[in-house]
């Protein structure tokens, strides 16, 4: 590929279980890329099963920058992922080759194009009234007004997390919705690079659905309750853990501490996944620019070879 073309960015994002890897390793295939995982459960060493991670065979035949690169008990924020992004995509701009960043954390893919900085301070009437309002109607109301207003804070933010909820909602409106008051103080990315961002979701949602089931299944399968255990017995681990708490994993937890049996267990995080992917898929609406593509599409692949085969002749 040109060096001339390489000031381009592709995203393969989209709702989870929708085959975001593999699109972006068919990709690897045709092309000199290289891959950047954008998944804040992938970076930890140990998170293997719940986050669908890449085996360890596919990595190694196509490596992915920011899989495996923190202990669980370590701390790894949206300005580690920015940071580090940054760093891999100007290595591969310098090497003439095309970065592709792959995952579904939205929050990541915004805060890396479109910047991050300081939230305005604590109104503490404001928050009072939104903890009134939160008592009365329920977090989970409050997370959906939240998903109304700033889809991309909601995706980041548990639907039963009221600190966060509160938090996100106060800035909102402090800032009166426009995160350009705070949201563009730090920039990752020099301003002239162009993104082509693929958006792969399914037209039926019922699909998703079955998918979202048959990939957790098959994470039970392969032991996903036996890794929960191994990673509590690492001394300094505890339920507490920000890398403990993704999808999944918590509901195991609950689980392995006979809080809930195992129906009950599976239908939590099944349910806890359909709510995620509805947040990927709003986020993904109410940002322009993207190119959506069918999963379900035969020669979904074949399309974004020829997109790419195309702008790679660009100037």
């Amino acid at each position: 590929m040109p060096v001339e073309s390489t000031r381009r960015i592709v995203v393969i994002t989209g709702p989870t279980a929708v085959g975001k890897t593999a699109l972006a390793v068919e990709v690897a295939k045709q092309f000199p890329v290289r891959l950047i995982s954008v998944d804040s459960g992938q970076v930890y060493r140990g998170l293997d099963l719940g986050t669908a991670k890449p085996s360890c065979a596919l990595l190694k035949e196509f490596p992915h920058d920011l899989v495996n690169v923190r202990d669980i008990a370590d701390v790894f924020s949206v300005v580690d992922f920015c940071s580090a992004a940054a760093q891999a995509i100007s290595e591969s701009f310098e090497s003439g080759i095309l970065p592709v960043l792959v995952g579904g954390t939205m929050f990541y893919i915004s805060a890396l194009l479109h910047g991050l900085g300081e939230v305005p301070p604590a109104d503490q009437q404001l928050r009072y009234e939104l903890s009134q309002q939160g008592q009365l109607l329920g977090w989970p109301r409050m997370h959906e007004k939240l998903s109304a207003l700033d889809p991309v804070s909601a995706e980041r933010i548990d639907r039963n997390d009221p600190q966060r909820i509160q938090r996100a909602l106060e800035i909102y409106i402090l800032t009166k919705g426009d995160v350009s008051v705070w949201n563009k103080k730090m920039r990752f990315l020099p301003q002239n690079i162009l993104v082509s961002r693929f958006i792969l979701a399914y037209s039926d949602r019922g699909l998703l659905h079955k998918r979202i089931v048959c990939r957790f299944d098959e994470m039970l399968k392969a032991g996903l309750i036996e890794e929960v255990e191994s990673l509590m017995a690492i001394p300094g681990v505890t339920a507490e853990l920000p890398a403990m708490k993704s999808i999944g994993y918590r509901q195991v937890l609950e689980y392995l501490r006979g809080e809930v049996d195992l129906e009950t267990m599976r239908e939590r995080v099944l349910s806890a996944s359909r709510q995620l992917a509805k947040r990927q898929l709003t986020w993904s609406r109410n940002t322009a620019g993207g190119i959506w593509l069918d999963a379900a599409d035969p020669q979904v692949n074949s399309s974004v070879s020829r997109y790419l085969e195309q702008v790679k002749y660009e100037h």
